[in-house]
């Protein structure tokens, strides 16, 4: 990780992003358990994540604003923007105004697609090619840090002083960020005008990701891999009663999995340089195969325990992996498009496989479930190793074969 901390443009960012990054942890749960108490209500609760997640089906769009303006004036402004959808939680004092809370998730998990996807441009223009991965390490790692304390930092804030001070936080969090995001000097930080049309434009980023087959397949592997593991958000209630645990023990099992997050944080740059993304991505399906076969077979919690830390491991290498892969084989003008078809394609059935997860873990025990993911997770990894290591794309590392906008350059001549 120390290439890409030599760059002083890429502190600058990591500063300002760390700021984001801090502010977001200590909110995604205060909202939920904010709910909870305001209507009483497990299910009301449950759809602020929804709301959250719905932007994704917008990606397409929100990835072809990105794509319009410059990279750090975006990311800049778009931090500032972000107090606009935490503001009028400020106003919620009763359950007669959960409507706000919701249209605030929305606008909320909007940004969530945008400035990731801003965030991906300005990394392409500030490092170079062979640092990319070190950069995405550098925040990777510390996205998973932040989630092993933010949350509960964000609990506490809210049990001592209220829902009201983790706001006021938050939004400082973000005029920092901004702030310090303004200061950077970036080179090439511009956006070149094209006559492509709107349909073109919307979906260069799609076209982009299909034609390149180094991208779209340890793509489409991972989507596969997240089809059936979201069924852990509701499965892993049901392993901690069979256990005779409480339902507040799955904060440990997430702990435990976020120590292990934070190790492979550290350790994908590394593992990523030596094996390549593809290879990467091979491993971390493995390791969730891994885990979750032991789940299914566990006789004790303690074995439980040490299950998930291979699956925090390959969170944050699988995730650093195909930014990386990403950043390098896309142009910078349509990143955020291509950043936003990735929001789709994985986000989609994640969001699927929780809503499917709530409704088998009635009908099924936890073992079969836990069967069915390690399954999936082995399938996922024998795609990727075919399709992206035995049978890789003939395209140089860097734009796909016929990048989109080689596409509708082309069409505009």
């Amino acid at each position: 990780m120390r290439a890409a901390l030599k760059s002083r443009q890429f502190r600058r960012l990591f500063a300002g992003v760390g700021w984001t990054l801090a502010g977001e942890s200590i909110l995604l749960l205060v909202l939920s358990i904010w709910v909870k108490d305001l209507t009483g209500s497990s299910a009301a609760a449950g759809m602020t994540f929804f709301w959250l997640v719905l932007p994704s089906v917008l990606a397409p769009l929100l990835g072809w604003a990105v794509d319009r303006y410059p990279r750090k004036k975006f990311l800049a402004w778009g931090n500032l923007a972000s107090i606009l959808t935490v503001a009028p939680l400020l106003l919620v004092r009763g359950e007669e105004q959960l409507w706000i809370v919701y249209a605030c998730a929305f606008a909320y998990g909007t940004s969530f697609v945008m400035l990731p996807a801003a965030l991906n441009g300005l990394l392409k223009l500030i490092l170079p090619p062979d640092d990319l991965v070190e950069g995405n390490g550098v925040l990777g790692t510390t996205k998973e840090a932040l989630r092993i304390g933010g949350p509960i930092t964000g609990a506490a804030i809210y049990t001592v002083a209220g829902p009201h001070a983790v706001i006021a936080l938050t939004i400082a969090a973000y005029v920092v960020a901004a702030c310090v995001i303004a200061t950077m000097d970036v080179d090439g930080d511009r956006v070149e005008p094209t006559d492509e049309s709107t349909r073109d434009s919307l979906l260069i980023g799609v076209r982009h990701v299909r034609r390149d087959p180094l991208l779209l397949h340890p793509l489409v592997g991972v989507g596969l891999a997240l089809v059936v593991f979201g069924f852990s958000e509701s499965v892993m209630f049901a392993i901690v009663d069979a256990f005779d645990r409480p339902a507040a023990y799955v904060g440990v099992v997430v702990m435990v999995q976020g120590i292990g997050a934070v190790a492979g944080g550290v350790a994908a740059a590394a593992v990523i340089r030596r094996i390549g993304e593809a290879a990467a991505i091979v491993c971390s399906l493995t390791l969730f195969a891994i885990s979750t076969a032991t789940i299914a077979l566990a006789p004790a919690m303690w074995v439980v325990l040490v299950a998930v830390v291979p699956t925090g491991v390959g969170l944050p290498l699988t995730i650093i992996a195909l930014m990386t892969l990403m950043q390098r084989r896309t142009p910078a003008p349509i990143m955020g498009r291509v950043s936003a078809a990735f929001d789709v394609i994985l986000g989609t059935p994640q969001t699927i496989s929780i809503a499917v997860g709530a409704g088998l873990v009635t009908i099924l025990s936890y073992h079969a479930i836990y069967a069915v993911m390690a399954a999936t997770c082995v399938t996922a990894m024998i795609y990727v190793y075919a399709m992206a290591i035995r049978k890789p794309g003939r395209s140089p590392a860097g734009d796909g074969p016929e990048s989109g906008l080689d596409v509708v350059s082309r069409r505009s001549r």
